[in-house]
């Protein structure tokens, strides 16, 4: 079994009860090939983690952006929340190999991306449950919040369907419709494609690991069309 000590390391927390972590780092498929294995996999700790998240984001922003509405703080925390960007946090702490993951997983990058940052969501968890709230918050502040000032000079933070529907009513008085064209891969881990219409022309297709992602990489593509 893979010493975890180097990512305790790196997240800058030791665990007192390090199943914790290690079931945080287990994904299901890793159960159908290891039905030895004693832990249960993530999912449970992810529902947990992502709780946590959304809560201490809301709360920094609160408090640390007073100049901005409720909508662009809830589009700062979308960004800040999102897989995407959760699973570059991954990649910095070089998550996947620290992962129980089956093979068939391992090699599919689409699904490595989306099984990482669910894995981020349930360290976060893990983080909460074996240190308390503080920890996580640490955790948090340290590894994804400390990317908001390059999310807001970037401007990564706009809602692309929102900016999609405004631009698309001012140019042809038209709302933009989007239609689901495909479903891959299993219940679990589906990847979904979207188009989206403008006046019944196809504009652009977005894919992504829910519908509302997937819309929201069509928008992004559209806009650059418009």
């Amino acid at each position: 079994m893979i010493s975890l000590s180097d990512l305790q390391d790196k997240i800058g927390y030791t665990f007192q009860n390090i199943d914790l972590l290690r079931q945080a780092l287990t994904h299901r498929s890793f159960l159908n090939e290891n039905p030895q294995f004693t832990l249960g996999h993530n999912e449970r700790l992810e529902f947990y983690g992502d709780a946590v998240l959304e809560d201490i984001v809301t709360a920094y922003l609160f408090h640390n952006y007073t100049d901005k509405n409720e909508g662009e703080l809830t589009n700062l925390r979308a960004a800040l929340v999102r897989g995407a960007h959760l699973a570059q946090v991954a990649d910095k702490i070089q998550l996947n190999q620290y992962l129980n993951i089956s093979k068939g997983e391992k090699n599919d990058a689409t699904a490595k991306a989306y099984i990482t940052a669910n894995a981020i969501e349930a360290i976060i968890a893990a983080l909460r449950l074996d240190g308390g709230y503080e920890v996580a918050q640490k955790f948090i502040e340290d590894f994804i919040i400390l990317d908001l000032d390059t999310i807001i000079a970037e401007q990564s933070f706009i809602d692309s369907k929102s900016l999609l529907q405004e631009k698309s009513q001012e140019k042809f008085n038209i709302t933009p419709h989007y239609k689901v064209i495909s479903e891959e891969g299993p219940d679990h881990n589906k990847i979904f494609e979207v188009m989206v219409y403008i006046d019944s022309i196809e504009y652009s297709k977005g894919r992504g690991s829910s519908k509302q992602k997937a819309e929201q990489d069509a928008a992004k593509k559209a806009l650059d069309k418009i």
